[in-house]
């Protein structure tokens, strides 16, 4: 073997470790570079939490007449707007209102002992089916909390229209409460009356 060949052996053998460690470096390369572009579309396809809220519903344009085949009973949803958390202003001339009826009657004792008060309520919202889904939900914390509200009323203040105003503002206030710590989301925006009696 002569000195030339002796000498070429080993840088050839060099260039092969460098080669295979060059592929090996470029692979992990290629490996990470693949692996941050699948995580980082999928962040980005993750919901926000702000997307699981509920939605403002956008007062439909007119009264126009259902089309063909549509049903007159279904509200025409030209859209929704998000919106930061339940405590947003909303403007009632822009957005659709949903009133959903609680169907049982709330009894109970008065505070002072000397009667009973019975209530029919229906919950407003102008948000969209998410709450009504919510309320449906948590139907035994609202009962729960609707009857600590009444039986915390005085039957002389009750028997004025301040005193049941008063009482829709308490009403609204904890049913909102309840949604939020169970829901994250209140969204009522009113309780109203359906039946109520003092006796």
């Amino acid at each position: 073997m002569t000195k030339d060949k002796a000498e070429a052996e080993p840088k050839k053998g060099k260039f092969k470790k460098l080669l295979f460690i060059g592929a090996g470096a470029i692979a992990l390369i290629g490996a990470g570079a693949g692996a941050g572009i699948y995580f980082g579309a999928l962040s980005a396809h993750e919901a926000k939490p702000a997307d699981h809220y509920p939605k403002l519903v956008l007062r439909s344009e007119g009264d126009a007449a259902p089309a063909e085949g549509e049903s007159d009973e279904a509200p025409l949803k030209v859209g929704t707007v998000s919106v930061p958390n339940d405590k947003y202003k909303v403007d009632p001339r822009k957005y659709e209102i949903t009133y959903y009826p609680i169907s049982d009657a709330f009894t109970t004792n008065l505070a002072d002992g000397s009667g009973f008060l019975q209530i029919g309520i229906s919950l407003s919202t102008f948000y969209d089916g998410k709450v009504i889904n919510h309320i449906k939900r948590q139907s035994v914390p609202i009962r729960s909390v609707v009857l600590m509200v009444l039986a915390e009323q005085d039957p002389a203040l009750l028997s004025t229209s301040q005193g049941k105003q008063r009482l829709q503002r308490q009403l609204t206030a904890a049913i909102n409460d309840v949604l939020r710590d169970k829901e994250g989301f209140g969204g009522i925006d009113n309780v109203y009356f359906t039946s109520l009696v003092i006796q």
